[in-house]
């Protein structure tokens, strides 16, 4: 009788048969962890074989195998009345005298003051294998007290064996009714209905990046998360520079936080409600960042113990103020993934999306839209067709393996809806807000994750094709870098599986449009704007402590995603090149541009990061390049001005930076690069070559000017090309200079992906690196490795030719 409970210190890993992987787990780090400095709260395991010994005392095992052999396997049609067949009998079952006081006993040791609070968790003995999460299959219970209440929540535990989803989750994994076990965990409560609660990934859990953890968060308990009834708070956390001791809070995003899970007021404390959130708490972060740092730290000492990565609840007690880890378990979907597999979704038509939301995995899926409020409305939804509903909860697994495709009004990328479409490998929005208002019933609608991590629906049928490739035999060339050009963050740890030897061009426009949309000189001399701009400006910034704070936060997190999800190879930012017209389009930006009859040769680039209508806005962009080096220890960064004119226009700009804080004699590793793009760039390339540590030339612009040609004229496009003679020669010139100066030079263009020759020619030229866009890289790769044999045979054939002499 001896085994029928085990503390929390007196359980390893090795006893997952006995106890679950949810308590295996528990016991594991309780025991083992708490030494460096990660709490875990107190309990104890009612094992499997109380679980075993509670059946064959009521004489259960036949009738049970009964119900499960009549199960309808193929659709099942009888699964709700099986189901509630099977948990009846555990309810009605009593459990043994000996097993009952075993349990109290166990229960008194941990209770102090008497009647404490616990956590009644369900723990499956096959749950949290690498193969089956069972996450969310069966119950738990929170804030349990007493010996009554304890034995009451055992029971149903116990029952919770047979929850329809249970049972259908072991059939779809090929599990044994008979031979998975129930253990319980009991383990006191952290009283986070007064705090806070979430979970965390030690992996990006889009993409399977595994050098972040992703940490969310909810006011009060954290059913509200799980079943993505609101959107929570997100940090990401990145690991190198955690485990060097700097700030590595890369992102941030608030959640709106509409609700807070509490205890509900009346008979039984295990009852819970949701309660408006106050205004002031959704303006705020559910925890600080040097908490998330707290939190973060303890994962990777975790992932680290376990040696994979892992999936993790923690809570923080409203009364003390304490973190606390409350489950640990493996994560079962990326992990599992070759992430060089990749599938590239593209729509190959473009128009407006009637709906946005949060985009979960990367495909695109069409189909019919059925609105399910419950999921007693199974029988509505036919394969293939896609779930639009409010929110889901794991009475919805069923359900949802018929569907394409999940959309949801509520809920975050850790929502149960998540989970499951990851899972599933289907794509899924969520958090769209009016989803279920705006789509109808029975319409053909197209679901889009492909867009990074905004996703998009359709009305329609929308046409979309797809490219699987794997890079896993792909080599990269001996002699030439080959890199990416990369514009939005959201893209970024994606990308980073792609073969590359970093980012060769990184533009920071996307960010300012996309994250930020004011204009940074309007943020800096915010009074002067007009009232009604003002109050938009106000409403965006409000959770910041200043105006330009804002600009260089959101700059920042942008641009470390970036540096992030490529480090610790070179990431070369190039700083704003917004024309006068297109910085006139961010909000408040039209009282600080000149108008232009001519923009792409006007006041843009270098000549605005020196001038009194700019400079103070480009100071914000070096802020944020002085965070990221400096106190995030992002060193891979690199820094790139764009449209320099003149040598001393490169001096000016130097200036300004080094002004800013960004002074490459106190911090040596600094480098600064120059776009030659311009003809003076290349004739006095020497001079230039003095001032900056590398070039990259932007053959657009470089084409453009020298063949005085717009290439989105319609009348003369056709004459536009970097194969031009003349664009060649200056192209070749810069190359040579650029080696024979001792610096870096690369290039960033379609060009060498598209032809061949051209390679050649960056190649037999000495170009050091070539920038490509994703979709132009592997053919890129290809281009330059040929271009690089052939150099090789012909010094080869050189060398026999003078042998031979």
């Amino acid at each position: 009788m001896s085994g029928f409970i085990k503390t929390f210190n007196d359980i390893r890993i090795s006893d997952l048969p006995l106890v679950g992987g949810k308590n295996a787990s528990l016991g594991e780090m309780y025991s083992q962890l708490q030494g460096q400095g990660i709490r875990i709260p107190t309990g104890f395991a009612i094992t499997a074989q109380a679980y075993y010994y509670f059946i064959d005392s009521n004489k259960l095992n036949s009738r049970l195998q009964e119900l499960m052999q009549a199960l309808d396997l193929q659709l099942f049609s009888n699964l709700r009345e099986t189901g509630k067949s099977a948990r009846e009998l555990l309810l009605q079952a009593t459990i043994p005298e000996d097993l009952r006081q075993q349990i109290i006993h166990a229960y008194r040791a941990i209770s102090v003051p008497p009647d404490m609070p616990v956590a009644v968790r369900s723990s499956a003995t096959a749950e949290d294998l690498p193969q089956a999460s069972f996450a969310g299959q069966h119950d738990s219970f929170l804030n349990v007290r007493g010996e009554t209440e304890l034995i009451s929540a055992v029971r149903r535990c116990f029952a919770s064996l047979y929850t329809d989803r249970a049972i259908k989750y072991r059939v779809d994994k090929g599990f044994a009714h008979e031979k998975i076990g129930l253990s319980i965990g009991v383990q006191q409560m952290v009283d986070a209905a007064n705090g806070c609660s979430g979970v965390a990934f030690t992996l990006e859990p889009e993409s399977g990046f595994r050098d972040l953890v992703h940490i969310s968060g909810v006011w009060g308990l954290g059913e509200n998360l799980v079943q993505g009834t609101v959107t929570p708070d997100e940090f990401l956390v990145f690991k190198p520079t955690l485990r060097q001791g700097l700030k590595s809070v890369i992102q941030r995003k608030l959640g709106t936080k509409e609700k807070t899970m509490v205890y509900a007021d009346g008979a039984s404390d295990t009852d819970v409600r949701n309660i408006e959130t106050t205004q002031e708490k959704r303006d705020r972060y559910v925890i600080t960042e040097a908490e998330a740092m707290k939190i973060a730290g303890w994962c990777v000492v975790i992932e680290d113990h376990y040696g994979k990565p892992m999936d993790i609840e923690w809570a923080k007690d409203g009364a003390t103020g304490e973190i606390y880890i409350l489950q640990a378990r493996p994560e079962t979907v990326q992990s599992l993934r070759n992430p060089r597999v990749i599938r590239e979704y593209v729509l190959e038509q473009r128009q407006e999306p009637a709906i946005t939301g949060q985009a979960i995995g990367s495909k695109v899926a069409t189909g019919t839209a059925r609105i399910l409020h419950s999921p007693a409305e199974a029988s509505k939804l036919k394969k293939g067709d896609i779930v639009v509903t409010e929110l889901t909860s794991p009475d919805w697994d069923p359900i949802l393996k018929n569907s394409s495709a999940i959309i949801t009004d509520k809920g975050g990328r850790t929502s149960h809806a998540s989970i499951v479409a990851r899972e599933l490998g289907v794509p899924a929005v969520v958090g769209c807000g009016n989803a279920t208002a705006m789509i109808n019933d029975g319409e053909t609608i197209t679901v889009s994750c492909a867009g990074g991590k905004t996703g998009e629906i359709f009305k329609g049928a929308v046409p979309f094709r797809y490219n699987e490739t794997d890079f896993s035999g792909v080599t990269k060339p001996e002699s030439t870098e080959v890199m990416l050009i990369v514009g939005d963050p959201e893209n970024a740890f994606r990308l980073s599986f792609y073969p590359n030897d970093g980012v060769g061009l990184m533009r920071i426009e996307f960010i300012i449009t996309h994250s930020i949309g004011i204009h940074p000189m309007a943020l800096v001399k915010f009074d002067s704007l007009p009232e009604e701009v003002k109050k938009q400006v106000d409403g965006i910034t409000r959770n910041y402590e200043s105006k330009p704070a804002f600009f260089i936060e959101k700059l920042a997190e942008g641009i470390g995603m970036i540096a992030a999800a490529f480090y610790p190879k070179d990431v070369i930012v190039r700083m704003s090149d917004f024309k006068t017209n297109e910085y006139a389009h961010l909000l408040g930006g039209a009282g600080f541009e000149p108008h232009e009859e001519n923009p792409m040769l006007g006041f843009r680039g270098a000549s605005r990061y020196y001038n009194d209508l700019y400079r103070e806005g480009f100071l914000l962009e070096c802020a944020a390049i002085r965070m990221l080096r400096r106190e995030m220890g992002f060193t891979n960064i690199k820094v790139m001005i764009p449209f320099c004119r003149t040598v001393d226009e490169a001096r000016k700009v130097i200036h300004v930076m080094e002004t800013a804080g960004l002074d490459r004699s106190a911090d040596p590793l600094l480098e600064i690069y120059m776009m030659a793009e311009i003809p003076s760039n290349v004739l006095l390339a020497e001079k230039f070559a003095a001032i900056f540590d590398g070039f990259s030339i932007g053959s657009n612009d470089l084409t453009q000017l020298t063949l005085g040609i717009d290439r989105d004229s319609a009348i003369i496009s056709e004459l536009f090309s970097e194969q031009d003679d003349a664009a060649k020669l200056m192209i070749g010139t810069v190359i040579e200079k650029a080696n024979e100066a001792g610096i870096r030079i690369g290039l960033c263009g379609q060009a060498p992906s598209d032809y061949p020759e051209f390679a050649q020619f960056l190649v037999e030229k000495g170009i050091s690196s070539v920038s490509f866009n994703s979709d132009a890289l592997i053919k890129g790769i290809e281009n330059i490795k040929i271009a690089e044999e052939k150099m090789k045979g012909k010094r080869e054939n050189l060398k026999e030719q003078v042998s031979a002499r």
